[in-house]
């Protein structure tokens, strides 16, 4: 009897043993993800360059789902949002109405569990990819979430220019430092030396001139969006039909900075009326002004042959969204490709007053640090030439 009790218990142990190590090795197992990978690399990417000539192009972004073994996933759903930096008030970037706001956001499906698009990003700082998997065929595979931090530069360019400004206002303030520091002695009538008077007067023009170029600067950044209506861009109608196929894109036709837009695209059979999926959409986004692609994307139409998105459109200037649609390799339907577009007028928003006049605090802060340490310097002569 013991015999067998002492078997039990060793059976017992080995069961408990068994369960405890499946537990063990369950929550080892790595989850399911997705591989973020990046076009020029992370290093490369800066941000959007307004009003230069050297070309830019947009940012590769690759999203790769894997289970837990690190293999593609197939047939999956990827839902994709892209959030800005958030504010900075005390160091705001080109575009301060955009931060902290979504830039894109769009379903895609995903035969090989990969999503690519190309996009523009228009500041700097740490952008959020949010994204969710799920599968498109029922319980293929548990659906699951992951948030993404893409942390973009300052173009070093930019830097250098900041240091060559301050080091003219240092400049500045500290020769205004010197010489109000070695005042003359006042003549009768005088309420300040000539020399102080003058420097006094020069320090309120370049103020003066400085408030006109941030007030300009900002009107023109307001009337940015009106300055090419009259464009006469020609773009392709917003509804083709071609070989029984019709594709058709709708959505907003007027935008505004820091507001997402609402776009979607139709493909379906004119025969029939019934959505097509086997075909291949390649989608751009182009900023008329500089013809410049901000956000482009190639996959396949869902299940009811519509694929839509909601952009966001940075620049307050007249864009163009256009669609080519060509037959999916091997599809028996084959057909000329077929290009449909839609002009969106973007309204540009100038920077709050506030932003305005952070630039006019530091050149002010710049201008004073230097005159003080002129004014230091001076004081410091003036026992030493008198004890001489």
């Amino acid at each position: 009897m013991k015999k067998y009790r002492l078997f039990g218990m060793i059976g017992a142990v080995c069961i408990a043993l068994s369960i405890l190590y499946s537990f063990v090795g369950f929550s080892q197992t790595p989850p399911p993800r997705v591989l973020l990978s990046t076009n020029p690399p992370l290093e490369r990417i800066h941000p959007f360059e307004a009003g230069t000539e050297k070309p830019q192009s947009p940012v590769t972004l690759t999203l790769q789902a894997v289970d837990a073994v690190g293999k593609p996933l197939e047939n999956a759903k990827i839902s994709l949002q892209i959030l800005t930096p958030p504010p900075t008030p005390w160091l705001a970037t080109d575009f301060p109405f955009i931060e902290g706001t979504k830039l894109l956001e769009m379903d895609a499906g995903a035969p090989d569990g990969k999503l690519e698009i190309q996009q523009i990003l228009p500041i700097r700082g740490n952008y959020q990819l949010r994204v969710n998997v799920s599968p498109l065929v029922a319980n293929a595979f548990a659906p699951y979430e992951q948030t993404l931090n893409l942390n973009v530069r300052e173009n070093p360019v930019k830097y250098k220019y900041t240091a060559v400004i301050a080091a003219i206002l240092l400049s500045v303030g500290l020769l205004g430092g010197w010489v109000i520091g070695g005042q003359e002695q006042l003549r009768q009538g005088e309420i300040a030396p000539q020399s102080v008077r003058l420097l006094l007067s020069a320090l309120t023009v370049v103020a003066i001139v400085t408030l006109l170029f941030i007030n300009i600067s900002a009107e023109v950044a307001e009337a940015h969006g009106s300055k090419h209506n009259s464009s006469t861009e020609a773009i392709a109608p917003s509804t083709q039909k071609s070989h029984g196929v019709e594709v058709r894109i709708e959505g907003d036709k007027n935008a505004t900075v820091g507001k997402l837009a609402d776009l979607a695209l139709q493909v379906k059979d004119t025969a029939t009326g019934q959505p097509l999926t086997d075909v291949v959409l390649q989608v751009k986004a182009i900023a008329l002004e500089d013809n410049l692609t901000v956000f482009a994307y190639k996959g396949i139409p869902d299940q009811q042959g519509k694929l839509i998105w909601q952009e966001q459109f940075f620049d307050g200037s007249p864009h163009k969204v256009e669609v080519e649609a060509t037959p999916k390799p091997g599809s028996n339907r084959q057909f000329p490709s077929v290009k449909v577009a839609q002009s969106v007028e973007v309204e540009g928003i100038a920077p709050p007053i506030y932003i305005r006049f952070i630039g006019l605090f530091y050149f002010t802060a710049i201008v004073g640090i230097g005159m003080a340490i002129g004014l230091l310097i001076q004081s410091w002569r003036k026992p030493l030439s008198r004890t001489n």
